[in-house]
């Protein structure tokens, strides 16, 4: 009669641990899904292949769509954000692509925030969309536990030259 008490016991706890396990990992879907808008990004690898034109006719609005998408990636310590045209969502993934920035800032280095932004359009409305993306991923770090006096932010700055409107759109973070 001890041993079925205590196999009572035994799924009682373990009833307990699965239930805590099922609350943390639904935690962290819905607040994943509420930082990224609700909506499906692209993953990290989109940013990271190059965007040429396709040699088939059907795939140009494919291409176009994969360009336009949000996406986050890491390159040589720097964090980069990359943004839909005229949106201010941060990638699926945004997260885990700060965790080595995060641990900087609250170690007391300075995280410097660079925001870009491509030439169409007009530029002062360019200028505001780049400052809004700096203050997303400005929150995100505050929100991930860095102080504010570990964040400086610069300037939005057009992006004249070589690459892509998609690439232009895009907020960087460094270690200073």
């Amino acid at each position: 009669m001890v041993s079925q008490d205590d196999d009572s016991s035994q799924r009682v706890a373990l009833f307990l641990v699965f239930g805590l396990i099922a609350l943390i990992v639904a935690s962290v879907l819905v607040f994943g899904a509420s930082r990224a808008g609700g909506k499906p990004k692209a993953s990290t690898a989109v940013a990271a292949a190059p965007l040429t034109q396709p040699a088939d006719a059907a795939a140009p609005g494919a291409a176009q769509a994969a360009a336009d998408a949000a996406s986050v990636t890491v390159e040589q310590g720097v964090v980069k954000f990359y943004f839909a045209s005229g949106k201010a969502d941060l990638a699926a993934g945004a997260s885990e692509a700060l965790a080595d920035m995060v641990k900087a800032g609250k170690e007391g280095r300075t995280l410097v925030i660079s925001g870009f932004h491509d030439a169409t359009g007009s530029a002062e409305k360019n200028a505001e969309l780049a400052k809004q993306r700096a203050l997303v991923v400005r929150d995100a770090l505050v929100a991930a536990g860095v102080s504010e006096g570990h964040i400086e932010l610069k300037k939005p700055e057009q992006v004249n030259g070589s690459g892509s409107d998609a690439q232009a759109r895009r907020v960087e973070i460094s270690l200073q």
